[in-house]
């Protein structure tokens, strides 16, 4: 008798050990398209220490390699988020982050543009979320895209990602310019939300500031806020590194940008032939990546929205 319980206890310990490596190698099996152009490598980097400034938790805030790289943390004190000191209209903006490992339900890492420091009423954002995950679930990816105050539209997707985002650097980038804005993850586009004359009023228009931040997100970031920030496992830290802001730099005083028609060489860098639509590859990449790793779309959700919003016709 004793020996079968001994079997039994350890068939339960491998099945465990079994489903905690598969939540995190759920989706490790598929394998992105090749060819697809790596922007990261288009774009210079820049120094964390000289081109932000602590948006908010200074001592959870700690800069590394002569200022190139940063770790923030969330504990019970607080989070912790940087903000760039220019703000812009239009660019490419991308960070290689390193998400904390182990449990983490309830913590957002969040990189990001926004101008609701100016806007209190209309902001614009353009987001992308990374959501902790639980025993059974991995990280999350969200997308969003805000305009002129339309927080309660919310136009979420979320994705599950190809590789363990705990392991090492994955870059997460942005495209936004005069035709689109893309999200991109290691440099395969996952979304496009492109600008319309047909519903312009939901596509962000005004400068913004970009952020890296960690924070508690317990009231809806891990099933909708059924498993809220454990503490026990805190501090809950992330690596940004490799950090790339190119775009037009907003002048405040006298609203007027970097980017001057007047002067080709300082003209909107993503606002060239290459950048006006996504190549074929690129569009290959996105559609494998929305068929086999996107698991929900604000479009396809008849429970938030009895008519369909105009952007997704």
């Amino acid at each position: 008798m004793a020996v079968l319980q001994e079997i039994v206890v350890l068939g339960l310990l491998v099945l465990c050990m079994a489903a905690s490596v598969s939540a995190h190698s759920r989706h490790s099996h598929y394998t992105p398209p090749p060819n697809v152009i790596r922007l990261t490598d288009v774009f210079s980097r820049v120094s964390i220490g000289r081109e932000y400034s602590t948006f908010f938790g200074g001592s959870n805030t700690k800069l590394l390699n002569n200022g190139s790289d940063a770790n923030l943390a969330l504990d019970k004190s607080s989070g912790s988020g940087l903000a760039s000191r220019n703000k812009y209209y239009y660019g490419f903006f991308s960070a290689a982050i390193k998400l904390p490992s182990g449990l983490s339900p309830g913590v957002v890492v969040a990189f990001y543009l926004s101008n609701a420091d100016n806007y209190p009423h209309n902001h614009d954002e353009i987001d992308i979320e990374l959501l902790g995950h639980d025993q059974r679930n991995d990280w999350v990816l969200q997308t969003n895209v805000y305009a002129n105050g339309s927080t309660g539209t919310g136009r979420e997707e979320k994705f599950y990602l190809w590789f363990d985002p705990t392991e090492q650097h994955h870059h997460y980038s942005i495209i936004w310019n005069n035709h689109h804005v893309v999200f991109l993850v290691d440099n395969i586009p996952v979304r496009e939300f492109a600008h319309s004359s047909s519903y312009p009023s939901v596509y962000p228009s005004k400068p913004m500031s970009l952020y890296a931040t960690i924070w508690d997100g317990s009231q809806w970031a891990t099933h909708g806020g059924k498993y809220p920030v454990n503490y026990k496992y805190a501090p809950f830290v992330v690596s940004f590194a490799e950090m790339e802001m190119t775009g037009c730099v907003v002048n405040q005083t006298a609203i007027v940008t970097s980017c001057s028609m007047a002067n080709p060489s300082s003209l909107d860098p993503v606002d060239g032939p290459e950048f006006v639509r996504l190549s074929k590859e690129q569009i290959e990449a996105m559609n494998w990546a929305r068929r086999k790793l996107m698991f929900y779309s604000y479009c396809n959700d008849r429970s938030r929205f009895k008519v369909m919003p105009s952007d997704c016709k």
